[in-house]
Formats: C-alpha cells, structure tokens, sequence
C-alpha cells in the first residue's frame, strides 16, 4: 500500500469509527451546549486524536528508523541496515534504502582500491627515485667533502668540511629511512614479521619509547595485500603513537584466534578523542575494507588506546 493511502486509511479507520459512535450513542447536543455535553465531545475529540496519533506513529516507525540511519550511517562501517518485514509503500522504501547503502558501500570498497593501488605505486616510485637519484647525488656529495677535507691544510676550514659531512651523512640516513617507510623492502623480502620487526625498532631508537613484541611461530601463510594492509596499519597507528599519545610504552603484538588473525597494538599514553576521528584512522579503515578485516579503536587497560585489526583467514588466503 502507498503512503498515501496508508495515512487515509489510518484517518478513515479513526474517522469512522468516532461517526459510528455520534449516530449510535444515545447523547444528543442542545443549543447552548450544555457543560457535560461539552465535556463528552472534548473527550471524545481527544481520543480520537491519540488514536490517530498512535496508528500513525505505528504505521511511520519504519521511516524513522531509516531517518535515523541516514544520520549516522558510515560506509567505514559496512553493514548498517534498518530492518525490514512485510511488503508496500514504506518496506519498499526501506528496501530501496538498503539496496542503496549496498551499492555505495561496493562502489566505495572498489574506488579506495583504486586510490590505495596508486598510492601504493607512486610511494614506490618516490622511493625509488630517493633511493637511486638523491641518495646517490647526497652520497657523491658526501665523497666529495671527505676528499676537500683530506686535501685541505687549514684546519678550521678542516673542521667545517668534516661538519658538513656529518651534517650530509645525517640527511642521507633520513633520505634512506624515508625511503625505506615509502616502500617497505624488507616486507617483499623477509616477510611480515621481520617488517613489524624492523619498524618497531625503528620505532624505539628513534623516540625512547620502550617497544613488547608478541608475534606468533605459526602464524598462517597470507597473500601479499594483506600483508602490506597489516603493516601500514601497524605503521600508521605507531605513528600515532609516536606524534600525539605522549605514551612511554608500547605493545605490538600477531596473533592468531582461531580463523582470524589478530594485530594488536596497545600504548600507555594520554588517549585520544575516539569519537572524532582523524585521516589517519579512517585511512586504516578504508585498507581493512580492502582485506574484508575490521578494526576497533578502544580505550587501553592502561590508559592509552588499543588498535585491533582483526583479519579473516578466509579473507586473506590463510
């Protein structure tokens, strides 16, 4: 049934039976209206609004729940549906709203696909052009002072060339480490592990931060996207760790349970506000979409904030 035909019913059904009451209830209305005449028909006037008040809220319910799921649905978040029974105007609405949500969650999963599949390239070609072009013009530059600086007799000049090497050998190292977050060459080589490995290393040398590692022996074997999606994850959140959680500790840990394999990583600092999320994050999300995973951000035991990917061994080839 239409809606418009829905709401005319519900109005007749109310409407008739308040005329079926007047012709065949035994009160009559004098002129003046008398007092308890008066009362009968606000009365019955008032009922016969809170049962048209009823009916429709019964017959609009479905509306409202769509009304409410259009204001907080996120296609990070797929599978958000509004239940559906019965068959017409509002449960085909409903329908069609959910078929809806269908088509922009695919067309979103396929055109971030797209997106990260560029992304993913144009960080190895930038990797490789810091690699093979500025690192080999910083490197040539580096033999060159050396080679200034074993000629020169002066030995204040002596001094600032030797400066300018340590300064140039610096920057080499940060060109390579830049490198090597761009495009994780020891993930295409040595695996997952020996990557999470080397990252959270990194990680420990470079900011203080006291790094646990949890990995297991018998993680299963997973294909080769899902492996960059659960080290960029472990990367970003590290990163957010790092920069904004002012954390002295952290834990990062692989596990497996069962039919899906877990990536944890836990830290001790001051939180963040969950309820706001930033590029970083919805970023994460849009990469485990990619792999059919799901991930949570919760508050940690000890203070700080707890990323779990949790990725289905059917999902990723295990």
């Amino acid at each position: 049934m239409a809606l418009f035909w829905r709401i005319f019913g519900l109005n007749a059904v109310v409407l008739g039976v308040a005329t079926a009451l007047l012709l065949w209830a035994p009160v009559t209305v004098s002129v003046p209206v008398a007092l308890t005449e008066a009362v009968v028909l606000i009365g019955g006037l008032g009922v016969m609004l809170v049962a048209n008040a009823v009916l429709l809220h019964v017959g609009l319910a479905p509306l409202e729940r769509v009304t409410r799921r259009m204001a907080t649905v996120d296609l990070l978040r797929p599978g958000q549906r509004v239940s559906v029974t019965g068959d017409g105007g509002v449960p085909d609405l409903v329908r069609a709203f959910n078929d809806m949500l269908d088509r922009l969650e695919n067309e979103r999963a396929t055109s971030s696909a797209r997106a990260l599949s560029a992304q993913e390239g144009e960080r190895r070609r930038i990797a490789q052009e810091l690699h093979d072009e500025v690192g080999q013009s910083m490197t040539a530059v580096l033999l060159e002072l050396k080679r200034a600086a074993d000629r020169t007799q002066d030995p204040v000049l002596r001094t600032d060339l030797q400066h300018a090497q340590e300064t140039t050998r610096a920057s080499l190292d940060d060109v390579r480490r830049l490198a090597v977050r761009l495009r994780p060459g020891v993930l295409e080589d040595l695996g997952l592990i020996s990557a999470l490995t080397t990252l959270t290393t990194d990680l420990s040398i470079h900011t203080g931060l006291a790094v646990h590692r949890h990995f297991d022996a018998d993680l299963p074997q997973l294909d080769q996207q899902t492996e960059l999606v659960l080290y960029r994850v472990a990367q970003e959140s590290l990163t957010n760790v790092a920069r904004h959680a002012e954390a002295t500790e952290v834990t990062v840990g692989l596990r497996r349970a069962g039919d899906v394999v877990r990536l944890l990583i836990c830290d001790d600092g001051r939180g963040i506000g969950l309820a706001h999320e930033g590029a970083g994050i919805r970023g994460m999300r849009e990469r485990s979409l990619l792999i059919g995973a799901s991930l949570d951000l919760e508050a940690a035991p000890q203070g700080g904030v707890q990323v779990i990917l949790s990725v289905p061994l059917s999902q990723s080839g295990g």
